[in-house]
């Protein structure tokens, strides 16, 4: 599986991104799919979840401000961000667990200017 996440950018506060992440070499639609992020000098922490499904999960960081989803067809994950803030700077990766490995893309740099 390769995934390939896109989209990061410099944005000031209060604006929006939306990252895509392309899946490539799997069955994207029975994959659970994930975006975490890894801010410097901090640990990985997961932003948002979605199942086959398309059941939701968000940190509570982001919930309210941040919507993630899916588009089988393309075999792509999304995820909306609105009302960016300083703290949400960090590297975003786009993971999933196929058959009990994981799988990370290269991640997608969010700088959000104050």
């Amino acid at each position: 599986v390769q995934l390939q996440a896109s989209g990061g950018g410099l944005v000031q506060a209060g604006g929006s991104l939306r990252l895509s992440c392309a899946a490539s070499g799997g069955i994207f639609r029975i994959q659970d799919m994930d975006w975490y992020r890894q801010a410097p000098e901090k640990q990985r922490e997961l932003v948002a979840s979605i199942s086959t499904g398309g059941r939701t999960n968000y940190a509570d960081s982001v919930k309210g401000r941040s919507t993630i989803s899916r588009d089988n067809a393309k075999a792509t994950l999304y995820l909306q961000m609105n009302d960016l803030k300083p703290g949400d700077t960090a590297v975003y990766y786009c993971h999933t667990n196929y058959f009990r490995r994981d799988f990370w893309g290269p991640g997608t740099l969010v700088t959000v200017s104050s």
